[in-house]
């Protein structure tokens, strides 16, 4: 008998634990205009511990939303949001390290995500997260018309990184040459036919993306940023408050998409 309960308990133990282990974390983000309630999901750890050591350090506090671009998104964690002057250019500020990307293809750019900023391709092949710079999604209802033209525009760039790529290898030192000169010339049918020969070789490895229908359906429902899906690690979501993301989003901003009335942050708190 003493066995048999001995072996419940560390039955209810174990399930206590696995329950801790799923319950996702919730954060309150008080800013000057309303607070915005936040859950962080358990798919993308690295950016949630992130997130939760950054929010006990009290790092948010006192900092601006810098980027607001409407039926788009809202963007903040630069440090040095905190005391610049009016008209100062920000988004360069953070922590002197990055977050390795943690894509999930289950997380989409939907209404109210929250996605981590992070530097250009050009300069982060890698695609890593800034450590404290983040956004939340906005967005817009989308039709199924503007979803299969976005689809073709984004294979068609994603098909050009494929074949430049291909062509800076160093094996083709020849080809780059080539299309090096006649981008020079401005040779528009020498590099189509450079393109179609490439289509026609290397072109069968490239894989299209396509959106799921599970990402239509929200797009087309919901709302959000669907260009986005792929290139920027989503790791959390709005779960009151997109009231207040849409006043923030309203706002008249400068040249550099900063809004003209500062926008605090006054502090975020692990709730859950």
């Amino acid at each position: 008998m003493k066995k048999l309960f001995s072996i419940l308990i560390i039955s209810f133990l174990s399930f206590l634990m696995v329950k801790a282990q799923n319950k996702e974390t919730v954060v309150h983000m008080k800013t000057d205009m309303g607070i915005i309630k936040m859950k962080l999901y358990n798919e993308t750890p690295k950016h949630r511990d992130n997130i939760i050591k950054l929010i006990n350090q009290k790092y948010y506090d006192g900092m601006l939303f810098h980027r607001v671009i409407k039926d788009f998104m809202i963007q903040t964690g630069d440090p040095d949001s905190k005391n610049a002057a009016r008209g100062t250019f920000l988004g360069n500020g953070g922590p002197s390290y990055t977050i390795p990307a943690e894509f999930n293809p289950k997380l989409v750019h939907k209404r109210g995500a929250l996605a981590a900023a992070r530097l250009g391709d050009d300069m982060n092949p890698k695609k890593e997260s800034s450590g404290s710079q983040f956004y939340i999604v906005q967005g817009k209802i989308f039709s199924e018309q503007e979803l299969a033209q976005m689809e073709f525009n984004m294979n068609q760039q994603a098909k050009n990184m494929f074949y430049i790529s291909h062509i800076n290898k160093p094996e083709n030192f020849k080809l780059k040459n080539k299309v090096d000169s006649l981008n020079k010339a401005k040779d528009a049918n020498g590099i189509n036919k450079i393109v179609a020969d490439l289509d026609n070789t290397i072109g069968k490895g490239f894989v299209p993306a396509k959106f799921t229908a599970e990402q239509k359906k929200i797009y087309t429902t919901v709302g959000g940023s669907p260009h986005l899906d792929g290139s920027y690690t989503i790791f959390g979501e709005v779960l009151e408050g997109m009231d207040i993301v849409d006043k923030i989003s309203s706002v008249k901003v400068d040249q550099n998409s900063r809004p003209l009335d500062n926008i605090k942050i006054i502090g975020v708190e692990i709730v859950r």
